[in-house]
């Protein structure tokens, strides 16, 4: 990255179209070009031009997408992974041994719960469920094996809101890495390395891409030696991004600002009207006074972000009916995009942690706010409810 764009000397919204984004040296290219390549001629055997012999271990593009993630996060060291699991399994890899322990949030994603239960289980590591909104509850499961506590927030579904900086103080007092999953909120919202993470962890499939056209994931770190080892297990294990995929991530990330900025204000329009609507029985948004992270929120996010779940008077059936009936809110699994998505958790994305302490509420809708006309998106959710 140039000396231009390093951390602290512009704002977010300036990095996030420059950082690790120079022009082309070659051609002049504003726009970072797609290295759609596997290998790079050498020099002489091991003369590389810029550090690049093989696209595993790291490509141009993919070290474009690397540098901007590190600045936004405020990190040192920005790691692309060809979705969000892929990231978080490379991580589970690189801090944890047969025998070791993790702490997880009793509210965390389906997916992130089945790689903790389903895989990293049968590799001998061991995992206990606490609620991370309590930091008393979390410092609680902490045991000499533990080796890491891992927090989403906003949770997925259930929007829970964890005080970033009280369980950093946790983990530092015990010695152990924290990691925070900072998909819902995306680093424009909040930066958990300046609360005290260890780790972030993003889904970029979500807001950083943000229109629904790519897959992938990445983990940013303060800590150097951690950063080097995460890049060894990337290139060991080899679920890297491809340029593609990274350029499309970096073509979103330009926008992330003013798409969160509207995400934001459409959701917040929609919680107020989903509180008043007499077919909803609660709203779960932490920009709502009411919501018990509220305060916690206001404190550690720029704003409230575009999630909202909400539940649904009559039960599941009439939860469903809901997801059916809606028209400009897409039924789909994902979030993030520019287009709304509606979605029934537990028949849907958390499906696999039904039966478990995660499990999710029958009755539960989550609504995924786009960046359209306010009021139609109101429209088609009062007709849904209908």
């Amino acid at each position: 990255m140039s000396d231009a764009h390093t951390h602290g000397q512009h704002s977010f919204e300036t990095l996030a179209i420059h950082a690790g984004q120079p022009a082309d040296p070659a051609t002049g290219a504003v726009v970072t070009p797609i290295y759609q390549v596997s290998t790079f001629k050498q020099d002489g055997v091991g003369g590389l031009r810029g550090g690049y012999e093989y696209s595993r271990s790291a490509n141009p593009t993919r070290t474009a997408l690397e540098e901007n993630l590190a600045a936004l996060e405020g990190g040192r060291r920005g790691l692309a992974f060809a979705s969000g699991l892929a990231a978080e399994d490379c991580l589970l890899r690189t801090l944890l041994r047969p025998g070791d322990h993790v702490v997880i949030p009793n509210d965390a994603y389906g997916g992130t719960f089945r790689l903790f239960s389903k895989v990293a289980e049968n590799w001998g590591v061991r995992w206990s469920v606490a609620d991370t909104t309590d930091p008393a509850a979390v410092r609680a499961e902490v045991r000499p094996q533990t080796k890491a506590i891992w927090v989403e927030t906003p949770s997925n579904p259930l929007l829970g809101i964890t005080d970033i900086a009280a369980l950093a103080e946790v983990a530092r007092a015990t010695g152990v890495r924290l990691v925070v999953d900072n998909t819902f909120a995306s680093p424009y919202l909040q930066q958990p390395l300046a609360l005290g993470a260890d780790v972030v962890v993003h889904s970029t499939t979500k807001y950083m891409g943000g229109h629904s056209d790519v897959v992938g994931g990445a983990l940013v770190t303060t800590d150097a030696e951690l950063g080097e080892r995460l890049a060894y297990h990337q290139n060991a294990m080899g679920a890297i991004a491809g340029p593609f995929d990274a350029w499309l991530v970096m073509r979103g990330v330009k926008t992330l600002a003013v798409r969160m900025d509207r995400h934001s204000a459409n959701a917040a329009r929609i919680a107020e009207m989903l509180t008043a609507h007499p077919k909803v029985t609660q709203v779960y948004y932490p920009g709502l006074p009411e919501h018990p992270g509220h305060e916690v929120a206001a404190k550690q996010m720029r704003a409230f972000g575009g999630m909202i779940s909400f539940r649904v008077a009559g039960g599941e059936e009439a939860a469903l009916r809901v997801c059916d009936r809606a028209e400009l809110f897409t039924l789909g699994e994902s979030l993030g995009g520019v287009e709304s998505l509606i979605e029934h958790p537990g028949r849907m994305t958390h499906a696999s942690v039904a039966g478990s302490a995660l499990e999710v509420p029958a009755d539960l809708v989550r609504l995924s706010v786009g960046i359209e006309a306010v009021d139609d998106l109101l429209a088609d959710l009062t007709e849904a409810l209908a």
